[in-house]
């Protein structure tokens, strides 16, 4: 009966690993420049609606 090859299979699970990680950090670096270029433009949006509202209240 034949042997089964450990190396073989562990070094295919580390490659899996590795490849998952890759992906993890890829999606990760993606989402965290989404939401900056998002989160900018409401801050921005929310500093121009408070100028806004105080010009308001002082007429």
């Amino acid at each position: 009966m034949a042997r089964t090859n450990f190396q073989y299979e562990k070094r295919q699970r580390e490659l899996e690993k590795k490849r998952k990680a890759e992906e993890k950090a890829k999606r990760k670096l993606e989402a965290k420049g989404s939401p900056k270029a998002e989160g900018s433009e409401g801050e921005a949006g929310e500093g121009v609606e408070s100028e806004a509202t105080e010009t308001q209240e002082q007429s």
